[in-house]
């Protein structure tokens, strides 16, 4: 087994190389899941209807997070600091080897305007955005999750807002990276986020008349019957029986 050490500082490039901290523990359970799929009352006799786990998300990484992870949350800091926003940063996480750096939702197009032009960070693209509905995570049940990359340092993190069901508003960040324009659209559309300063916020997928977010835990299960020849099959939410 070779005893050379990864390289360290701005010559990191392969994160699979990096020394990582351990996860983190569990920070706090945000709800339960029962049963598979979201199904009740179909008479599963599978077994899995009694399936209970709980929803839990990962805990705050602390100092050393080892690697190249080290020179990214110095650069965020000493940018934040020099801006009296040090507070924007909620927490970082280090889950499974990847880091996501949690903000405020009104520092959102400060830090990432500062991610894609920081000489020490240069996270040119966003790849897109998603979004995670935590029905029981009170006055955060809606997360956005911003996916990162640094062409130049060949880097990947991620950013992640939160902003709950009764106030459903994050800023647009389509000025910052463009690749976000129907990626917001799309998040919006299934979720429910409104993006505010988008330039044209309309449903992609759902028609333009369709009720509620498709993608959100408490939609309902349902469908529409599909047609074949001579035949017809009912939707989802009318075909499990074991009546």
């Amino acid at each position: 087994m070779s005893d050379e050490k990864p390289p360290s500082g701005g010559e990191t490039q392969d994160p699979s190389t990096d020394v990582v901290a351990a996860d983190a523990e569990v920070e706090r359970a945000v709800g339960a899941r029962t049963g598979m799929f979201g199904v009740k009352g179909s008479g599963d006799t599978s077994g899995y209807g009694g399936l209970v786990a709980p929803i839990v998300l990962p805990g705050a990484a602390q100092r050393p997070y080892g690697g190249w992870f080290d020179d990214v949350a110095d650069a965020l800091e000493d940018r934040l600091s020099a801006t009296d926003l040090e507070q924007a940063v909620e927490r970082v996480v280090i889950h499974r080897g990847e880091l996501t750096i949690h903000v405020r939702r009104e520092d959102l197009p400060f830090v990432a305007q500062m991610m894609r032009d920081d000489e020490r960070l240069r996270f040119e693209l966003c790849s897109g955005v998603s979004a995670v509905h935590y029905p029981d995570d009170a006055g955060r049940e809606l997360h956005a999750v911003y996916h990162l990359l640094s062409m130049t340092h060949n880097r990947r993190v991620r950013l992640e807002v939160s902003c709950p069901d009764s106030d459903p508003h994050l800023p647009s960040l389509v000025s910052i990276y463009p690749t976000n324009d129907w990626h917001e659209r799309e998040t919006f559309d299934m979720f429910g986020i409104v993006f505010d300063g988008h330039p044209a916020l309309t449903r992609i997928l759902m028609p333009d008349d369709w009720p509620g977010h498709p993608q959100r835990k408490d939609y309902p299960l349902g469908g529409i019957p599909v047609e074949y020849k001579g035949g017809t099959v009912p939707p989802p939410d009318e075909r499990r029986s074991y009546n």
